[in-house]
């Protein structure tokens, strides 16, 4: 007998019973990120029970499958949901502000879930085959694939690791190790759980496990069945340490950093209607007007206006005007703008003006967004469709050198640049010169008052975690907000209002054991990690 099934077969299960529990996991597991639906207490938090549920809901099904290929199309159905239902906020950047058809924003949103879930696919079909005939714990290899198809999803072709399972466990036990392996580390160990959970389930409920499943597959076809039921014992332990660790160790034990001194902040949200930013008559005048006295009336050390805050050209004076009031206070600006021009092009800039400094500082944001910020080889004829301007910005380097203001390095990131933590952390190679404080400006408003504010406040507090720093966001909308080095919000302005934030941030420095292997080695680690696992489990084979 023939283990071969057709493609009808194959991809059946989509529309039955399994495909809808598949498809509300995948809703399930994108809600965990940022609770979506405003319940009077839960609008914008993590919810990190939430996401090892629906990781152990694909499990189960994956427990369940007879074929390579079945697991395949369980995987892709599921991130296919996830992902959707992760960044559906694109639809509001492309349509209501981008002007493209309602009907092609939809297939632009659900191509690219469908594209980047093809990852999630292809790890659940190898795990299938992998513990198919291997004795290797499931639950290990199952984590460390998972791993694998979030770094593929968050790094290649530009990368866009969005909503990662990682991030939903901020305030919970799996947050410990952040400091240690970062966000993908986490995903990992949250898989491995959601497997362990699966396993349980199958094992309470008194259902044949997966590999007694996968057995009888094995048996009908006439190949040899590897012996013995499953331990799930060792699994069970292994799930329970992961959990117990972070409650039994003491929190100083896992404090890398001290601190290097405060220093004040006044942050500012200009609120701008995205349909206005870029006109002359409108949003330029009164972002032109409100960010320059908002600028000169801070009394902080360090005041932050958002991402592309001023426009391109400015009127007569204005620059001088802003630079002579920070050099007679001895006050610091970090602003957003474009710099450049027609003939050399433009790039989404920083400026920092420092009272006392020669010459204005500068950074140019590095990662910049598909499509928004560049067109990928082929891709004009798209871009063509929406009316998006300065979509075409030239690339900053990786690893700029931070500002200096009052003792306290400030390392500038532009939008979703906080989303890639490997690259922040080229800036610690150097530890005497290693960041203190991150400087995060951002405009969302191009996607409304949607998750999108409530997720990316997340992807901040994770590298707040990770490198054990503070960030304060300035941005046009939301979320604007202070955040302590334990990824804390201490301050915060209320989205879609015009604010000025004032407060207090402690700078930090030393380094966690996470920014010292990411700085010097980038994801490799976990790359070869992940590999390692693969292939101990492809050797494991019976």
């Amino acid at each position: 007998m023939s283990l071969a099934r057709s493609a009808p077969e194959r991809w059946s299960e989509l529309f039955s019973g399994r495909g809808v529990l598949l498809l509300i996991a995948g809703a399930l597991h994108a809600a965990s990120i940022a609770w979506p639906i405003d319940l009077g207490f839960a609008r914008g938090q993590t919810l990190w029970p939430l996401q090892i549920a629906a990781m152990g809901l694909l499990a189960l099904v994956l427990l369940r499958a007879r074929s390579a290929s079945q697991a395949f199309a369980a995987g892709w159905w599921f991130g296919t949901s996830f992902l959707s239902c992760t960044f559906w906020w694109l639809f509001v950047a492309m349509h209501t502000y981008g002007g493209l058809a309602s009907p092609l924003a939809v297939v632009a949103v659900l191509a690219l879930a469908a594209v980047l879930a093809l990852y999630f696919g292809l790890v659940c079909s190898l795990w299938w085959r992998l513990s198919l005939r291997s004795v290797a714990p499931p639950a290990l290899l199952f984590g460390l694939l998972w791993m694998m198809a979030e770094m593929a999803r968050g790094t290649w072709l530009t990368g866009f690791g969005w909503g990662a399972g990682g991030y939903a466990h901020l305030d919970g036990p799996l947050a410990f190790y952040a400091p240690w392996v970062g966000v993908y580390g986490m995903t990992a160990l949250a898989a491995g759980l959601g497997m362990v959970l699966a396993q349980m389930a199958s094992a309470l409920g008194g259902w044949p496990s997966g590999a007694e499943v996968q057995a009888r597959v094995l048996a009908r076809a006439g190949l040899p069945v590897a012996g013995g039921r499953p331990r799930r014992a060792g699994a069970w332990v292994w799930a329970a340490l992961v959990v117990a660790l972070p409650l039994a160790v003491p929190a100083s034990w896992n404090d890398w950093t001290r601190s290097s001194g405060s220093l004040s902040v006044t942050l500012l949200q200009g609120n701008i209607p995205q349909n206005e930013k870029f006109e002359i008559g409108t949003g330029v005048a009164r972002a032109l007007a409100w960010y320059q006295n908002a600028l000169l009336a801070a009394n902080t050390a360090l005041v932050v206006a958002p991402e592309t805050a001023l426009p391109v050209q400015l009127p007569e004076g204005y620059w001088d005007t802003l630079r002579a009031a920070m050099d007679s206070s001895n006050r610091a600006a970090v602003i957003g703008m474009p710099l450049g021009n027609e003939a050399q092009g433009y790039s989404n800039s920083v400026v920092g003006l420092v009272g006392g400094a020669a010459q204005p500082l500068r950074y140019d944001k590095h990662h910049l967004v598909p499509f928004g910020e560049f067109i990928p080889p082929l891709f004009r004829w798209f871009t063509a469709l929406m009316q998006i301007p300065l979509g075409d910005f030239n690339r900053g380097a990786l690893g700029q050198a931070s500002f200096t203001v009052q003792g306290q390095r400030l390392a500038p990131n532009i939008c979703y640049e906080d989303l890639f933590g490997e690259e922040l952390a080229v800036r610690f190679n150097d530890a005497a010169r290693a960041p203190t404080i991150f400087v995060n400006v951002s405009n969302l408003a191009w996607f409304g008052d949607t998750v999108a504010v409530d997720q990316h406040l997340a992807i901040s507090r994770m590298r707040t975690l990770e490198f054990q720093r503070p960030f304060v966001r300035a941005t046009n909308t939301g979320a604007t907000a202070i955040l302590d080095h334990q990824g804390q919000t201490r301050a915060a302005l209320p989205r879609l209002t015009e604010g000025v934030l004032v407060g207090e941030v402690q700078g930090r420095e030393g380094l966690t054991p996470f920014a010292w292997w990411a700085a010097r080695f980038g994801l490799w680690p976990l790359w070869l990690l992940g590999v390692g696992g693969v292939a101990w489990g492809w050797r494991r084979r019976a």
